[in-house]
């Protein structure tokens, strides 16, 4: 007949901790290219006749002070990076506190569209519902 298969959080758990750790390493490499391109752009040799290609940029200006943006990119991609890492970590490892942290999480990363959104919906489908809870605290160190 059927093999009785194991509940959804246990099925799910291991493979929803790396890809969030999966996700926090996106979000360090999307947050170093977005600060190079700010960089980049505040720089005077990208405006007008810096570069070779000066026709396509004719008329754009980028103002120095968009660098001021740099801290803030930064700071979100650190912070979202660190989240999703710890995220990734407590499921892993099975820690109380990881379901909630991971429903959180989940939630603000619903407007990370298309991963984050993707990996958001993956999440509150498996740790959400009520017996996902007692399941994860069964389980959980």
């Amino acid at each position: 007949m059927y093999a009785m298969q194991p509940p959804r959080v246990q099925r799910n758990l291991q493979t929803l901790g790396i890809l969030w750790c999966v996700f926090g390493a996106y979000r360090v490499i999307a947050g170093l290219v977005g600060v190079i391109a700010l960089r980049v752009m505040s720089e005077r040799q990208f405006n007008h006749y810096g570069w070779t290609w000066h026709a396509n940029f004719h008329g754009l200006f980028w103002p120095p002070w968009i660098s001021a943006f740099v801290p803030l990119v930064l700071t979100i991609a650190v912070v979202t990076a660190a989240l999703a890492f710890l995220v990734g970590y407590s499921l892993l490892t099975r820690r109380p506190w990881g379901r909630v942290l991971g429903i959180v999480v989940a939630i603000l990363s619903l407007l990370k569209f298309p991963l984050g959104t993707a990996l958001g919906i993956y999440t509150l489908w498996v740790l959400a519902p009520a017996a996902s809870g007692a399941e994860y605290e069964a389980i959980a160190e």
